[in-house]
This record gives structure tokens, sequence and C-alpha cells, in this order.
């Protein structure tokens, strides 16, 4: 008979990296996700925002991002370096990575893709200014449900989003943090992107 070994996550340790990378920052909170994207999808259904402004050059997953939420978007042609606002208060800060640069009362999403500086090969944070934001956010990525419970306990009473980050993953972000904390990153800017709105595929949007 086969011995079956029962896994249990320990989500310790991605509270613990979330607070690492908030003290980075400077922001009261931070929402550890799978993908920067998901963050911004997140706090676009948190604040039940209708409209966007997206930069004609930045990464494709966002003007995608828009049309599957059924948002309306405008281009821009503003130039940004590190950060740009998508709305009065979210920020994709998908590149930024710089000590005590949180933007008070917004939500600043940044990405641990394995080309930005502190890589893990993939992930985000939602960098938020308030308890609330956090407990909804943290909720919402994590199926609705809180990961310190099974499941089969609770009773899922909102709706969630399988987008929360692993601990191995936050492991590797706690192991990687002080390095990458020590160097110097690379300096963003719109022309490292293609120019989205002469591709086919936004055409019809």
């Amino acid at each position: 008979m086969l011995n079956v070994i029962r896994y249990k996550m320990d989500f310790d340790v991605v509270k613990k990296f979330e607070k690492k990378v908030a003290q980075f920052f400077g922001a009261p909170y931070a929402v550890a996700v799978d993908c920067c994207t998901h963050g911004l999808e997140l706090s676009l259904i948190l604040n039940k925002t209708k409209e966007l402004t997206i930069p004609k050059q930045t990464y494709i997953s966002i003007p995608f991002l828009a049309n599957k939420l059924g948002i309306k978007f405008k281009w821009d042609v503003s130039p940004w370096k590190d950060y740009y606002y998508l709305s009065e208060n979210i920020i994709d800060a998908a590149v930024l990575w710089k000590k005590n640069s949180y933007i008070i009362n917004t939500y600043m999403c940044i990405s641990f893709q394995f080309r930005k500086h502190l890589n893990l090969g993939r992930g985000g944070m939602i960098l938020c200014n308030d308890k609330k934001s956090y407990d909804a956010l943290k909720k919402m990525s994590y199926d609705g449900r809180d990961p310190n419970i099974p499941w089969r306990e609770q009773n899922i009473n909102s709706m969630g989003y399988h987008y929360y980050m692993t601990p191995e993953t936050a492991q590797l972000g706690l192991n990687k943090l002080d390095f990458a904390i020590k160097q110097k990153p690379k300096e963003w800017q719109m022309s490292d992107w293609p120019d989205l709105s002469k591709m086919d595929v936004f055409k019809t949007f």
C-alpha cells in the first residue's frame, strides 16, 4: 500500500516576502501574485475601473487585459520612464526598482518576470495603501478564500482568481532580494517596446 504524503504549502514565507518588498518600496502593504498583469487585473476589478489610458509602447498584455475585462481604453503617446498611470490610482510599475518609490493612495503593480531586476522567472506584487485593500486583493488572488484554511472548510462568498504566488517563488525572492537591492537597476523607458497600435490585432479594438 502506497503511503500518501500530504503536502501543505507554507504561506508564512509569502507574507515575509510581501513585508520585505513593501519595506523596500516604502509601501504600507504588498500583495504577492503570480504575475504583474494579474496584479493589474485584480486592481482594476477591485476599483471597478471603467476607462484606461494605455501607452502605445508598453507590454502587449496590457491592452489585451483591457479587452478581456471589457474596459474602454485610449492610446497615449506621452513618454514614460519606469512606470505609468493606467487610471488615476492604478500604476503599471512592472519595470520599476527604486527604494521608497511607492506613490501614496495608489495601486502600484511590479513584476518579477525573468527580464526584471528581481528575476524570479515569474511573479509580481501589488503595492497598496491600506489593510482593507490588502485583505480584499489577497482574498481575490487566492480563489476567494483564506490561504491558511483548507478551502473545503470555508464558505466562499466572493469571486476569486487563481493568481496567488507560491511559497517556492516567494522563497526564491527572499534568497535574491538582498543582492537585487545592492545592484543598480536598468533604466527602462517607452522606446524599449514596439508601437502596439500598429499591430493588426489591435485594429479591431
